[in-house]
């Protein structure tokens, strides 16, 4: 491990410091046994080291680079270098109360969720921690909290198998990272042995008359003025692209690029993705009025602001359309039916609707072999006509001459 010169340690230069292998520490110039240490992991961690009265260098870990700031860090490390020169051997750190799941929860938000998810998941593993984990087992101290609480948190919310085990995936990150942040004793992670509810998939699939119905249903609501516009339009260039939800509301006209024939989709929960403008797309985006100083091309009703409220405005157009089983996501696995339909390979429909991992668009496999079954079926059964049921010949009609 070797030590770089010391430098004054600022945000933007531990944001840039890298590591290839092993780890090494970079000190402050400043304040003399102040450092951050750096692992090839990415993770990187404040320090402190100084010589205790008894002689022999001792060294403190403080808390990582993102949760504390710099200057948080510097001070707390002055406070601990004074300690360990006058000979108090406890860390500061361990000198404070053992943190209750609710400390950790906190801290988890934020400076993990907020830190480093998408607003959507800052709202939903809120909720999780407001309404399952911090009622429950908030006043728990870290020490405390074992399997037997968890899976009995998991149990009480079993009719609601999606929660239960969307509860069981927040939690254990938190304690994944109070290893990490030094909060707990590492490899007592509570969450390990309980084992999650099978889910049921929910996919509804339109089939053609349904997407013909649905389509009038629009028509009229367009006609009569019964629905927002920029409802009816959200929810057509959801059909014909397979797109999230929040990847059509928060669509930007700066992201409609006719030079090159795509939406540019910045924001998309896997990143950075492109999508072809087909020529139903951009009749959709020509209907669409611009309006000046508005930069969204779905407009809501405050000025300037993108549309919101689709869910509203859903539940008016699939009671009309008799479809009050079907989910706005449903339209994008129905998007991704209709390109199986069509001999689409599970491969391209995974670009088409952004997946980062082949294992996300497995779960339309099934599709794959149903089509691959009515293929089959149909080939067989052209062929097997002609080989299992051969047509007989008619006989030949004589006339006789009397």
């Amino acid at each position: 491990m070797a030590a770089k010169q010391p430098v004054r340690l600022t945000r933007r230069f531990v944001d840039a410091l890298r590591v290839s292998s092993g780890d090494i520490i970079v000190w402050d110039c400043d304040l003399p046994g102040f450092g951050i240490r750096v692992y090839s992991s990415g993770r990187k961690v404040w320090c402190v080291q100084t010589r205790g009265p008894q002689g022999g260098p001792k060294r403190r870990t403080l808390g990582g680079h993102g949760e504390l700031t710099p200057d948080q860090a510097r001070r707390m490390a002055a406070v601990a270098i004074d300690r360990i020169k006058q000979g108090l051997e406890s860390d500061p750190l361990q000198d404070m109360p053992e943190p209750t799941v609710a400390d950790l929860a906190e801290r988890y938000m934020t400076f993990h969720v907020k830190v480093n998810c998408r607003p959507k998941t800052v709202e939903t593993f809120g909720q999780i921690l407001r309404s399952y984990i911090v009622p429950e087992l908030g006043r728990l101290v870290l020490s405390e909290v074992s399997p037997s609480h968890v899976s009995g948190l998991h149990h009480r919310l079993r009719d609601k198998p999606g929660q239960a085990n969307l509860m069981l995936t927040v939690l254990s990150g938190m304690f994944r990272l109070a290893e990490d942040w030094g909060m707990k004793v590492p490899g007592r992670n509570p969450v390990r042995s309980v084992r999650r509810y099978r889910q049921r998939s929910r996919a509804r699939f339109l089939s053609p008359d349904e997407y013909r119905r649905l389509g009038d249903v629009l028509a009229e609501a367009e006609s009569d003025g019964s629905v927002m516009p920029s409802a009816i339009h959200a929810i057509r260039l959801l059909l014909l692209t397979g797109c999230r939800r929040n990847e059509i509301v928060t669509l930007r006209w700066d992201d409609v690029d006719r030079t090159t024939g795509e939406i540019r989709l910045r924001d998309a929960k896997t990143g950075l993705r492109h999508v072809p403008l087909t020529p139903a797309v951009e009749s959709v985006l020509a209907s669409i009025p611009r309006i000046r100083g508005n930069p969204w091309v779905l407009a809501g009703r405050k000025s300037g602001g993108h549309f919101t409220g689709l869910g509203y405005f859903w539940e008016r157009i699939r009671r009309r359309a008799d479809m009050e089983d079907l989910r706005i996501h449903d339209l994008r696995h129905s998007y991704a039916s209709r390109a199986l339909a069509l001999g689409e390979g599970l491969s391209m429909i995974g670009k088409l609707l952004g997946h980062r991992q082949i294992v996300t668009t497995a779960r339309y496999a099934h599709l794959m072999r149903d089509a691959e079954r009515a293929a089959v079926a149909k080939v067989g059964g052209s062929i097997g006509a002609d080989i299992l049921f051969p047509r007989r010949e008619e006989p030949a009609t004589v006339n006789k001459q009397g």
